[in-house]
């Protein structure tokens, strides 16, 4: 009886160089499989969007689209939260929202992905904003810090054109003429000095005093702590806006300073509106 381990090898007959090439077959389960993806391929170039074209791609019998799914699935979304924040966050007080265990959670949700799409850009996705675009999450606010305030400022914007936007300025006294260039330095080394940053010892403080409170003491206040009602800055203070180098603070009373901020009436709903304000405010500089 032959042993069929030590049994003669087949072989397909080709032979190179005394080296025979055996006949070994694939796996029956593994040619199953190769044979099943290469029908799946061929259904699927059949059913499903598959082949690119010189400036469209084949459809598929399905006419099935991913980009189409997802916008479906958007527009489920954004449907549901408008029939939410209609019958929830639309209808509730600001205050209300904040003390509802139920209803916060919604707004902080709401607001942090309006912010994303809508505030980030000029104000950072940490809302610790830059140059000419302010922190959100510092307790420094041009026209105040509340719920109702912080809302206000999101719906009518600044300088924004809206009818009720707000709208302070910040004059150019040096470019208009008001103040001479010795004056504008003047008063600047003495707003400098509320917050203790005073740069030129040569420049009296008392003069700049007195040019301080004819000329801005108006908006800013006698102690230069500003004023909400009319978007004045706190001058006393370690937060600028512009910068708080001697150059900075002199541009800024040489050319006035003009900043836009956009109305978000009627690109964002009430509910979205309320829900950014909660979560602005949420971020720690809330008043």
């Amino acid at each position: 009886m032959t042993d069929q381990k030590f049994s003669t090898p087949e072989t397909t007959g080709h032979e190179w160089d005394g080296i025979a090439e055996y006949n070994n077959p694939l796996p029956r389960w593994w040619l199953t499989s190769l044979y099943a993806t290469i029908v799946w391929a061929f259904g699927y170039w059949i059913l499903y969007p598959a082949w690119p074209l010189v400036s469209d791609h084949t459809r598929g019998v399905l006419g099935y689209s991913t980009r189409a799914a997802v916008l479906a699935d958007v527009a489920a979304t954004k449907a549901a939260r408008a029939t939410l924040g209609q019958s929830t966050l639309a209808v509730a007080d600001l205050g209300e929202i904040a003390a509802d265990p139920a209803l916060l959670p919604l707004a902080l949700v709401t607001g942090k992905a309006a912010f994303g799409d809508n505030c980030a850009a000029c104000h950072g996705t940490a809302a610790t904003g830059r140059t000419g675009y302010p922190n959100l999450q510092d307790d420094d606010w041009l026209w105040g810090g509340s719920l109702a305030a912080i809302a206000e400022t999101i719906r009518v914007g600044i300088r924004s054109g809206h009818a009720d936007t707000r709208a302070g300025e910040m004059p150019a006294f040096g470019r208009d003429g008001i103040l001479r260039r010795d004056e504008v330095e003047t008063v600047a080394n003495y707003v400098l000095s509320l917050s203790g940053k005073a740069f030129a010892p040569a420049l009296s403080l008392e003069t700049g005093a007195a040019l301080f409170s004819r000329n801005c003491a108006a908006c800013h206040g006698e102690q230069g702590r500003g004023n909400p009602e009319m978007g004045a800055p706190n001058l006393a203070d370690a937060v600028w806006l512009y910068g708080s180098a001697p150059k900075d603070v002199i541009a800024t009373i040489q050319g006035g300073r003009k900043g836009v901020m956009p109305t978000w009436e009627g690109r964002l709903d009430t509910a979205t509106i309320k829900s950014l304000a909660i979560y602005v405010h949420g971020l720690g500089g809330g008043r």
